[in-house]
């Protein structure tokens, strides 16, 4: 990967497996038109995980794309690949599963080092010993509120990133002690539209984390007063926790952090466009990339 500095902005880009058409199309305008976006930022890696993975967890996904073209599609563009595996109920029958070793074996040879998104201390420790080439990273789906907790985590040799509650995100007098190591290490989630003060967080994801594991359990009924209206980006930019382009300009960049994930696995390919034109695209280039995009007839925006 490559080498981080304060100077730019790292992005974690939701839909490795669920969004291949679209990064199939996008990855192409910004190696050929970098002038489109800003200088200030980069794509670290693309995260996601395909359908019915036992391991999988976060975001119940559709992720339909061959294993073998998203593997050659971040290996032609240098990005990390990142497997969601952040199912938070595994146990040590579920560590033989053949899909999910098939492609931790996979995405260990790549060109650029892939990693993967891990709730289980459980599956953490298989991964560590099994694959070694493989990185981790700390899912946000620990919920972790506590500052201590967090800082825990972080100090922990196991993660090379560690995703904080995106609750914690502008708590920022905490993290001004901070060592450059662990700053290097935090990889804030910036467009959480879920309510700021909810309580069922864990309820929600262990959730998918059963639907994973093939448990015939309802869906997660959501008590948010927005939660009929799905996820809207206006509203998710209203959000306590939102970071917007401008507070990473202004504010986390110069502090010394360089890390930001951009959720959305389980969303539209029209709403992650509408993410990479905000977070890396200038606006006056932006109707370009979206006339490039739409014109396809091939990708399904909705």
């Amino acid at each position: 990967m490559q080498r981080q500095t304060s100077h730019t902005a790292y992005y974690h880009l939701p839909g490795l497996f669920e969004f291949y058409e679209l990064y199939k199309l996008f990855l192409p305008l910004y190696r050929e038109h970098r002038e489109y976006f800003y200088d200030w930022c980069n794509i670290a890696s693309i995260y996601g995980a395909p359908t019915d993975c036992l391991w999988g967890g976060g975001r119940t996904t559709f992720g339909d794309a061959d294993a073998d073209d998203v593997l050659a599609l971040v290996n032609d563009y240098g990005i990390s690949a990142r497997l969601t595996f952040s199912n938070s109920l595994l146990n040590k029958e579920h560590l033989s599963d053949k899909k999910c070793n098939n492609l931790c074996a996979m995405f260990e040879k790549a060109k650029i080092p892939s990693g993967v998104i891990v709730h289980s201390n459980l599956l953490a420790g298989y991964l560590r010993n099994k694959y070694p080439k493989l990185y981790l990273i700390s899912s946000t789906t620990k919920v972790m509120t506590d500052f201590s907790d967090l800082k825990a985590e972080i100090d922990r040799i196991d993660f090379k990133y560690v995703v904080p509650d995106f609750r914690l995100n502008k708590t920022l007098s905490r993290f001004a002690d901070f060592s450059q190591m662990q700053k290097d290490k935090v990889e804030f989630l910036c467009n959480e539209c879920c309510n700021f003060a909810c309580k069922n967080r864990k309820d929600c994801y262990e959730n998918v984390s059963r639907k994973n594991l093939g448990e015939d359990v309802p869906d997660y009924k959501c008590t948010s007063q927005d939660s009929d209206n799905g996820y809207r980006f206006s509203l998710a930019m209203k959000n306590p926790g939102f970071i917007g382009i401008r507070d990473i300009q202004n504010t986390y960049l110069p502090m010394g952090f360089s890390n930001f994930k951009i959720e959305g696995r389980g969303l539209g390919s029209a709403i992650i466009l509408e993410f990479l034109l905000y977070y890396m695209t200038k606006p006056e280039c932006q109707l370009n990339v979206r006339e490039a995009i739409y014109l396809d007839s091939m990708l399904d925006l909705f």
